[in-house]
C-alpha cells in the first residue's frame, strides 16, 4: 500500500519529500512558496524528480539519522551497496548567524564492492509548465526554465555531467555529491566541503533536540515530530507552515485538496506554545516577533493567515495542468482562506503568549513592551467580536455560524489575558477582564449545550458532533469530572469515532460527506478520554493511531479509517503537534492549561 512512503528534509527555507526508492519527488526553491522544482507527487508522468538508482538493484532500507531530519538510504545491489544521505544544510556560522541555503545535498558513500548507479534527473521548473534547458559548464550544470516565470538552479557533483545528464550507468566515488542550488555558488564545491556542510548540520541538529526535555515511552516518536515541527519553521521571518506540500488530497479521487504551504495564525500559535513548553523557547521567539511584524500598530487586526514572508493576499489559483495526486484535481496555489473571518485565533494567539511570558524569563523588558500592547490589543479585538458569527475552526465555506470553538477559544484570550495581567502586575485591567470572561462562559453553557444530545455541539442551536468541543478540556473550560464535559467527551466517542479513529465532524459540508478521519482530532479524542478517567482505551487508541505513521514516524492530516492509508498535505505539522500533546499527557499527566507545569532546561 502506498502510505506517503517519503521522508522530509529540510532547513528551515524549504523542504523536500524524498521517497523509499531515493527519489525527490517534491522540492520548491528557494522558499517554501516557491513554485516546484520536482512535483512527482502531484503528476507522476511529468511533474519532475530526482532519483538515485542502483544498477541490478536488490533492496533497499531508509532511516533518518538519529535526532536529525538527515535521511539515509542503504541500497544493495548485485555488485556491492552504498549510502544516499539526502539532507539541507543547517548550522550556525562562526558569528552565531543560522546557515540554511536554499539547497539539497545528496551525498553517496560506497559501502562494499563495486556498485553501479544512474541518475534520473528531470527538473521540471513552475510547477512543471515545461521541462528545463541545460547548460553544462566546468563547474555546474545551470538548469533554466523555458516557460512561466525565469527561474534558474545548479547542480553541482563530481560525477560525470553528461553521464548525468543522459542517465548512463555510472560507477561511483568512494564518496559521491550532489549539491542542486537555487544560487550559483561563490566558493568551489568538492568533497571537504559536502563533508563539513553534513557534519555541521548533524552537529547542529544533535544540539538542538538536547534541548527537549522529553525521555519516556515514546521518545523516539516524539522527537521525531519535534524535528518535523522545526522544519515547518520558516527562518528568515518566524512564520510557522501547516504542512510544505500543496493539494495532497484530503480523500483520494476527490476536491478537498488545498495549498497548506502558508502560516495559519491558529495552527502557528499552538506549535509554539507547545515548543516553549518543551524547552524551545528560542524556537518561539522568531514566531513572536512574526507576530510583532503583523500589529505594529495598536489599530492593526491580526489576520486568519499569511505568506511566509508576511503577504496578506494568498489568492486561490487552480493549475489545470497537473493531473493532482492519485489523478484528485484540482491542484491549487494559494488558498482563499484568508478572506474569512475566524474569531478563535485570538484566544490561541494569547494563549501562547501566556505560556511565553510565564516560561521566557529572558525576554527584554522593552519586548515584553511590546507583547504586552499586542495582548490588550488582541483584547480589544475578542471584546468587539466574540459575539459575532464566523467561518470555524475548520474553515467551512458556507454560512457563518456562532460556531462554539470559537466563542471557547473567546473565553481562553480572557481568560488567559487576566492571568498576564496580574503576572506583570497589572490588576487594574484584572476586574473587566473577568468579568467579560464569565459573560462568555455564561453565554457558551447557555447557548451551546443540547439538552436532547447531553453535549456541546458545534454551533449555537445545531445537533451536529464537533471534535473541536473537546478542546475545552485542555484549556480547562470545564473541569474533567464536570457531567457535562463527560457526556460531552462520550456523545461525541459515539458519534465522531469509526474504527479506533476520530472525525472532525461527520455531517455534510459545501464538499459532500466527509470521509476520512482527522488525525488531529483522533488525538485530541484520546486526551479527552484520558482526562474523563477512561485511561485504557485512551492509551489503546493512541497505540492504534500512532500505527498509521508511515515507516518514519510521519502523519499527514488524515487517515483513510479503512485502509489505515495516510491522506492530504503531507507532513502535517498539526498532526505531529498533537501527538507531542498526548504523549506528553499520558507519559507524565501534564497539564496543559497551566503554563507552569514544564519548565525549560536552557
Amino acid at each position: 500500500m502506498d502510505n506517503y512512503n517519503y521522508g522530509i528534509i529540510g532547513n528551515c527555507s524549504s523542504a523536500a519529500l524524498v521517497s523509499t526508492d531515493c527519489s525527490i519527488d517534491w522540492l520548491c526553491l528557494p522558499n517554501f512558496d516557491s513554485p516546484s522544482l520536482f512535483a512527482r507527487i502531484l503528476d507522476q508522468a511529468d511533474g519532475g524528480h530526482f532519483k538515485i538508482t542502483g544498477y541490478e538493484q536488490h533492496d533497499s532500507h531508509q532511516e533518518y539519522l538519529r535526532l536529525t531530519p538527515i535521511l539515509r538510504t542503504v541500497v544493495h545491489t548485485a555488485h556491492g551497496s552504498y549510502q544516499v544521505n539526502d539532507y539541507m544544510p543547517r548550522y550556525r556560522d562562526a558569528r552565531g548567524e543560522y546557515q540554511c541555503p536554499s539547497e539539497v545535498h545528496r551525498m553517496i558513500r560506497v559501502l562494499s564492492g563495486n556498485p553501479k548507479i544512474h541518475i534520473d534527473f528531470a527538473p521540471r521548473p513552475n510547477y512543471a509548465l515545461g521541462a528545463p534547458e541545460f547548460r553544462p559548464t566546468s563547474d555546474y550544470i545551470k538548469i533554466t526554465s523555458t516557460k512561466g516565470p525565469y527561474n534558474s538552479y545548479y547542480l553541482y557533483s563530481n560525477l560525470d555531467f553528461d553521464k548525468i545528464l543522459s542517465g548512463e550507468e555510472i560507477e561511483p566515488e568512494p564518496v559521491s555529491y550532489f549539491v542542486l542550488s537555487y544560487h550559483e555558488k561563490l566558493e568551489q564545491i568538492n568533497c571537504d566541503r559536502i563533508y563539513l556542510a553534513y557534519q555541521r548540520t548533524k552537529s547542529y541538529w544533535l544540539e538542538w533536540m538536547q534541548r527537549s526535555r522529553y525521555t519516556g515511552r515514546f521518545a523516539e516518536e516524539f522527537q521525531r515530530s519535534s524535528i518535523t515541527l522545526k522544519l515547518l519553521m520558516y527562518q528568515r521571518t518566524g512564520a510557522v507552515i501547516a504542512a510544505p506540500t500543496t493539494s495532497l488530497p484530503e480523500i483520494i479521487g476527490q476536491e478537498r485538496n488545498w495549498d497548506y504551504r502558508f502560516c495559519w495564525v491558529r495552527d502557528a500559535a499552538m506549535i509554539v506554545d507547545t515548543y516553549v513548553r518543551i524547552g524551545h523557547i528560542q524556537t518561539a521567539d522568531g514566531f513572536i516577533n512574526f507576530l510583532l511584524n503583523r500589529m505594529q500598530l495598536k489599530h492593526e487586526d491580526i489576520g486568519v493567515m499569511y505568506g511566509i514572508n508576511g503577504e496578506e493576499k494568498l489568492d486561490e489559483v487552480i493549475l489545470d495542468h497537473l493531473p493532482g495526486y492519485k489523478d484528485s484535481k484540482p491542484v491549487r496555489i494559494g488558498n482563499a482562506a484568508y478572506l474569512q473571518k475566524q474569531n478563535d485565533l485570538y484566544g490561541e494567539l494569547i494563549e501562547t503568549i501566556y505560556t511565553y511570558f510565564f516560561i521566557n524569563r529572558r525576554a527584554s523588558f522593552q519586548v515584553n513592551e511590546e507583547i504586552w500592547t499586542m495582548v490588550r490589543s488582541l483584547v480589544n479585538r475578542v471584546r468587539d467580536c466574540w459575539r459575532e458569527k464566523d467561518s470555524g475552526i475548520w474553515e467551512r465555506r458556507e454560512a457563518m455560524q456562532h460556531y462554539t470553538h470559537s466563542k471557547l477559544m473567546a473565553w481562553v484570550a480572557m481568560d488567559r489575558a487576566c492571568k498576564i495581567a496580574r503576572f506583570i502586575r497589572k490588576p487594574e485591567y484584572v476586574n473587566g477582564w473577568a468579568q467579560l470572561a464569565e459573560d462568555i462562559k455564561v453565554d457558551i453553557l447557555k447557548n451551546a449545550w443540547n439538552e436532547d444530545l447531553k453535549c456541546f455541539t458545534m454551533y449555537y442551536g445545531s445537533e451536529l458532533y464537533d471534535a473541536s468541543n473537546l478542546l475545552m478540556l485542555h484549556y480547562g473550560f470545564l473541569s474533567p469530572d464536570d457531567p457535562r464535559m463527560i457526556s460531552t467527551v462520550e456523545e461525541h466517542y459515539k458519534h465522531l469515532v469509526k474504527n479506533g479513529f476520530t472525525f472532525r465532524y461527520t455531517s455534510d459540508d459545501e464538499f459532500g460527506t466527509p470521509e476520512n478521519a482527522f488525525i488531529v482530532c483522533s488525538f485530541w479524542m484520546i486526551n479527552a478520554l484520558y482526562l474523563i478517567g477512561r485511561e485504557d482505551e485512551a492509551r489503546q487508541m493512541f497505540d492504534h493511531v500512532r500505527s498509521c505513521a508511515n515507516h518514519l514516524g510521519l502523519f499527514s492530516e488524515d487517515v483513510d479509517i479503512t485502509t489505515k492509508r495516510l491522506t492530504g498535505n503531507f507532513p502535517q505539522g498539526y498532526s505531529h503537534l498533537a501527538y507531542i500533546q498526548t504523549a506528553l499527557l499520558l507519559e507524565t499527566d501534564y497539564n496543559w492549561s497551566d503554563a507552569c507545569a514544564l519548565k525549560p532546561n536552557n
